[in-house]
């Protein structure tokens, strides 16, 4: 019966339009590094212009929040796919570096848009009762494209050739904007919010969690950047099955324990994930084998499943009606925290080893965890103290 009330036809329209859209994401994270480097680019330029799209969407997203107080999520989801579908095909045609960077960037306001109106519809169309849970059975969407997109990219250039790839990610991201025309527009209700004019652009109310979906976010980001390398230095030569592992763990998890975001207080669901967090990252310091691998996969990836989808509801407790603006805080805030987890671990590992930066993320997690217990949980407690 939950089910029925949270699986709307307007969510599974947006969660299969998700599902296309974040594929042609998880496409290009593996393939883009090889196709500048074949095309003769620096590792210096390859760094910038792969950290462009990641950028302009950071910088986007909260005055997409902003602006979508006011207009349909629908509209902002459109111009969002039709922009990846475009600079797909355009880096048919650009090459390095000007002519990519700007595709790269204009990529990069396409995730901004259809990403931070995804969540905020979704966000406003579950029921209040279950948001929770509706937000953990969206996050699905990306978690299969994240198990299944990166292999299929790496099967496209290896079969055929980057062309075919780019057209690929063109014809995925139309197919995005086709469903995405299938969602009903509905006028939205800003009664009780303020003007765009008076809205600052980051909520206030939502930085807490957005804070700690950056600290958890820098371990995500130092992970998916140096694992592969670590893994290659102890004898696997694939850590995909690291990867692999981690997002069957995180669909299995949403999907069959996704209602436990709404049974217990988002307070109490937290501390266990970030308690995975640091033992996860702890246990991976000191693993050397396959075996080791994939369990510090599976324990990072239950305490991923839950930890992500409860921020987002969090935040969107905490801001009330305005849930465009606490998106995008959350989603700046986390783009922002995967981004600087690469920049400033890979300088922890130049002057140190894999054990010592991994036991850094350990410690970060630990200093979320302190967050955690002594601004977002007593700061919680107090104000309803004063009641």
């Amino acid at each position: 019966m939950t089910a029925r009330k949270i699986l709307t036809r307007d969510f599974i329209l947006s969660f299969f339009a998700q599902a296309a859209f974040s594929s042609v994401f998880f496409i290009l994270i593996p393939t883009i590094p090889i196709y500048l480097s074949r095309l003769g680019a620096t590792e210096a330029g390859i760094g910038i212009l792969i950290g462009a799209l990641s950028v302009s969407s950071l910088i986007l997203r909260p005055f997409v929040g902003r602006a979508l107080l006011k207009g349909r999520e629908r509209e902002f989801m459109i111009a969002g796919a039709l922009l990846f579908a475009l600079s797909s095909a355009g880096y048919l045609i650009a090459k390095p570096f000007w002519p990519f960077l700007v595709v790269r960037i204009f990529q990069g306001i396409g995730l901004a848009l259809f990403a931070t109106a995804s969540f905020t519809l979704v966000a406003r169309i579950s029921p209040l009762a279950h948001r929770g849970q509706s937000l953990s059975y969206f996050y699905l969407a990306i978690n299969i494209a994240f198990a299944l997109a990166p292999a299929f990219g790496m099967a496209l250039i290896n079969h055929f050739d980057f062309p075919i790839l780019f057209l690929v990610c063109a014809g995925l991201s139309l197919g995005s904007l086709f469903i995405t025309l299938k969602l009903r527009s509905e006028k939205i209700d800003s009664s009780d919010s303020r003007s765009i004019k008076d809205q600052p652009l980051l909520s206030r109310e939502a930085l807490p969690p957005a804070i700690m979906a950056f600290m958890g976010s820098l371990i995500w980001g130092a992970v998916t950047a140096f694992f592969p390398l670590y893994s290659i230095l102890h004898g696997v030569s694939n850590p995909g099955l690291f990867f692999g592992a981690l997002a069957i763990t995180l669909i299995l998890a949403r999907g069959l324990g996704g209602k436990i975001l709404d049974l217990y207080e988002r307070e109490k669901i937290l501390l266990p994930c970030l308690a995975a967090q640091i033992i996860a990252m702890a246990l991976l310091a000191f693993s050397t084998n396959l075996p080791m691998f994939i369990l510090v996969a599976v324990i990072w990836g239950l305490g991923n499943a839950f930890f992500y989808p409860t921020l987002v509801a969090h935040a969107i407790d905490l801001a009330g009606p305005s849930h465009g603006p606490a998106i995008g805080t959350y989603m700046a805030l986390s783009d922002f925290g995967a981004g600087m987890g690469a920049v400033i671990m890979g300088i922890v590992l130049q002057l140190t080893n894999y054990p010592i930066m991994f036991l850094c993320l350990s410690f970060t997690g630990a200093l979320n965890l302190f967050y955690f217990f002594f601004f977002v949980r007593t700061k919680r407690e107090n104000r309803y103290a004063h009641l």
